[in-house]
């Protein structure tokens, strides 16, 4: 009958219990748990992820955006508080339901002012290894991880080498795109699923294309995104970020994204300027991480299915 929850009572004990524990962290080191709204004038520009709406009512005299995280509202209150800070939020992405994934799903997302991603990485494997308990622990860059498994540098291969490589081992079908199709492509199909051997890894230091909203910096004669992904038994379970704090460039980067969005006929989604302003008044030097509280209740459970650890998952509710 599907007026019933898809996660039985044990299953809502142990996850009352994981968000117990996860304050309990966040408390005795005395960061402070906030919270954000979920409805905001601005939404994500990133072509890749889309955002649910809600349109024009009484109250809303603008379509309003169900965050797909609370970063934005996060990095307003750093930059005028400066407080390492926390929260346990709802997030919504428009997009795939399944074993995995939720359109409404449970995120936790922390900043750690001073922190630069290699330490905000440390204390991201305290908490899990707190709530998952001791498991092999691995760093490895993103350029490394690409030589080691597929022998082919992500920096500096040439698409068609690119291409080549996926085409050895996949079907592509007729698939095309550019670089970062295929080092998605390579990523999710051929290097992801030898994570699972790894027990907890950490990915770092991504292409600068990939960057997202972390800073860019050369080492080695490369430039790279100072962003990190955390994989535990093969899942992707956290994305972090040592946060980029120019404004001009965090304008250029929403920008291009509108422009890839017209590329690839998606709307055109309006700039956060609220974010913007709080930029230009000063973000302190950070890193900031979002996790999947679900996924962290899957892998902490031993289930497959996102839907046993939801009371009602996106077809109940």
């Amino acid at each position: 009958m599907d007026w019933q929850p898809t996660a039985d009572p044990g299953m809502l004990r142990v996850r009352a219990a994981l968000l117990a524990r996860i304050r309990d962290f966040f408390a005795a080191r005395g960061i402070l748990e906030v919270e954000t709204p979920l409805l905001c004038s601005a939404g994500i520009t990133d072509p890749t992820i889309e955002p649910l709406m809600v349109e024009r009512g009484t109250s809303l005299s603008q379509p309003r955006y169900l965050q797909t995280s609370p970063e934005y509202a996060m990095k307003r209150l750093l930059a005028c508080h400066g407080l390492p800070i926390f929260q346990l939020a709802r997030a919504f992405r428009d997009g795939e339901a399944g074993a995995r994934h939720n359109p409404e799903f449970t995120l936790l997302e922390w900043y750690r002012p001073g922190f630069d991603h290699h330490a905000l990485m440390v204390e991201v494997a305290e908490l899990v290894r707190g709530c998952l308990g001791e498991r092999a622990l691995h760093y490895c860059s993103y350029r490394q991880l690409f030589l080691d498994t597929l022998g082919v540098d992500p920096f500096a291969a040439a698409l068609d080498e690119l291409q080549s490589v996926a085409r050895a081992h996949l079907d592509t079908g007729t698939i095309s795109g550019d670089r970062d199709l295929w080092l998605d492509l390579l990523m999710s199909h051929l290097i992801e699923p030898q994570l699972a051997e790894r027990g907890m890894c950490f990915v770092y230091d991504y292409p600068p294309s990939q960057a997202a909203l972390a800073r860019i910096e050369t080492i080695d004669g490369v430039a790279v995104g100072h962003r990190f992904e955390l994989y535990v038994d093969g899942m992707e379970l956290a994305n972090g970020y040592c946060e980029l704090l120019d404004p001009a460039e965090q304008r250029g980067r929403f920008e291009h994204d509108n422009h890839r969005r017209r590329e690839l006929g998606l709307p055109q989604r309006p700039l956060d300027e609220r974010l913007l302003a709080a930029l230009e008044h000063g973000l302190p030097g950070c890193s900031g991480v979002a996790l999947g509280v679900d996924r962290l209740l899957m892998l902490s459970s031993g289930v497959a299915d996102i839907r046993e650890v939801l009371a009602f998952d996106w077809a109940h509710a």
